[in-house]
């Protein structure tokens, strides 16, 4: 790899995050309930003096830290996803852009394009081959130990006990909280076969590689 690819791939992973925190923006602006993950923050945040956006981050990194306990590979990607979705997202709801939705039919549209965009970001920045997110690392991490359990089941056990968590904390759930716990992972499926996409077959740059090629020493 040359260094101009790789500032090429930074360039879309950082472009990726974005789409993905546009997503996730349109998501808590719908007001019919957020995804799973961003539910949990919120109930986080209700009883911590910091931002959503803080929170988040926050959260991303201790995942990171389980990845790393679990022996699973991270790169640049995932750190940069831990670091930014959450700050974007942020963002992107103060600057007013969106407007907060007050009928379940514009809600739902709005929820429906979220996680539409979410799935592209997705495609962008796991496609750069810098890192997937902690959330998706340890969701990998957790099916490589439960090899008699569908992938598919894993992530949704997972959100399940996220939005359990959430709702505990008193985050808002609603009717768009409970489509997301299923319907995240039918709209990331639908989207990567139109795009021709598989994130499996995707080769990872770790750390070292990535600032050795930075450095030029490669």
């Amino acid at each position: 790899m040359t260094r101009s690819t790789l500032v090429k791939n930074l360039i879309r992973t950082v472009f990726g995050l974005f789409i993905f925190a546009a997503g996730v923006a349109l998501e808590m602006q719908s007001n019919i309930g957020m995804a799973p993950w961003e539910t949990f923050a919120v109930g986080v945040a209700n009883h911590v003096p910091f931002r959503f956006g803080t929170v988040h981050v926050t959260i991303s990194l201790i995942i990171v830290v389980i990845d790393l306990l679990m022996k699973e590979k991270i790169g640049t990607g995932t750190v940069l996803d831990a670091l930014l979705v959450g700050n974007f997202a942020d963002l992107i709801v103060r600057t007013g852009l969106i407007p907060l939705q007050h009928s379940i039919l514009s809600g739902a549209a709005l929820l429906i394009i979220g996680m539409i965009l979410m799935a592209l970001g997705q495609y962008f920045y796991m496609g750069a081959g810098l890192g997937f997110g902690p959330r998706d690392t340890m969701m990998v991490g957790l099916g490589k130990r439960f090899r008699t359990i569908p992938i598919g089941a894993v992530q949704t056990a997972i959100l399940v006990v996220v939005l359990c968590a959430g709702w505990l904390l008193g985050a808002p759930v609603g009717i768009g909280t409970l489509i997301t716990v299923f319907g995240l992972g039918t709209t990331m499926q639908m989207v990567f076969k139109v795009l021709h996409f598989d994130p499996r077959g995707i080769e990872q740059t770790g750390f070292v590689e990535f600032f050795r090629v930075l450095s030029g020493k490669d």
